[in-house]
């Protein structure tokens, strides 16, 4: 299997026509006043500039914020190098973890997560990514187990419900996925835009399942009262091969839209299947 990833600690990534996301949830990686990577590790000082004490002038940068700089510079082996000259705590240990998982180490990342669980079996964070291990590996049942975990809680946790209805989905249990979905959209609207988590294309799905992905995503979006992105993933499920075109007409969900000539045009028009 492969894992495509694209990592800027800043954002998360975006579900994509190609396959589903699930978010690793970061925390902070990028120091205030750290703007890019070190040039040389041992000087500890970023290429481009340095980091300023407010009293002192440039100081030279903790093992933590070199290493949140390499993250950032996608240099995981040096990330992972460097958070290992820190006490393990729970939030490092999650660190080095994600750090694995972006290098598609599953065993490592996982390691690294059960480790941030047994130092605070508390921590939330590293309870979802061990998740998201799980989820890479197709082990759908024990990645529910371990985001229902988090929503116990913290149910408002939005990104937890996202990656829940993933692993839903993937056990074909769909109508728990959408519950999930619009569960993940009243906390957040905005929970699958780019905002401050970290995203990881696990899986790519089969075109027949995008196609199924991709209207339950619409009815969400739809129920939502989010109609041009509803009408977007209308448009894709059709593109991607989706049949019964009447539940679009039929379904509750989307009766918010027939007005709307945009979807009116979808519904006359035989789309060409991708």
């Amino acid at each position: 299997m492969q894992y495509p990833v694209w990592f800027d600690l800043r954002r998360p990534l975006r579900h994509t026509a190609l396959g589903s996301f699930l978010i690793i949830v970061a925390g902070s990686f990028v120091p205030a006043g750290a703007q890019s990577a070190p040039s040389n590790p041992q000087a500890g000082q970023p290429a481009g500039g340095s980091a300023q004490d407010a009293n002192n002038g440039p100081r030279q940068l903790t093992p933590v914020e070199r290493g949140d700089i390499y993250m950032a510079r996608k240099m995981y082996r040096e990330a992972i190098e460097t958070y290992m000259q820190v006490p393990p705590t729970a939030p490092m240990l999650n660190k080095i973890g994600i750090a694995y998982h972006q290098l598609t180490e599953l065993d490592a990342a996982a390691k690294y997560y059960q480790r941030a669980i047994k130092a605070d079996p508390m921590f939330s964070d590293a309870i979802n990514n061990l998740g998201t291990v799980y989820y890479g590996k197709k082990s759908y049942r024990r990645a529910i187990s371990q985001f229902k975990k988090v929503l116990r809680q913290k149910p408002d946790a939005a990104s937890t419900w996202a990656n829940l209805s993933n692993a839903y989905f993937e056990r074909k249990q769909y109508e728990l996925s959408s519950e999930a979905l619009q569960k993940a959209l009243q906390i957040d609207p905005h929970v699958l835009d780019n905002h401050g988590t970290v995203g990881s294309l696990v899986q790519d799905r089969n075109v027949a399942d995008r196609a199924k992905f991709h209207y339950f995503l619409a009815k969400s979006l739809a129920k939502q009262g989010n109609n041009a992105d509803a009408l977007l993933y209308i448009r894709k499920a059709l593109e991607e091969g989706f049949k019964d075109r009447q539940k679009f007409q039929e379904e509750p969900e989307f009766a918010g839209l027939r007005d709307d000539p945009e979807f009116q045009q979808i519904m006359a028009t035989e789309p060409k299947v991708l």
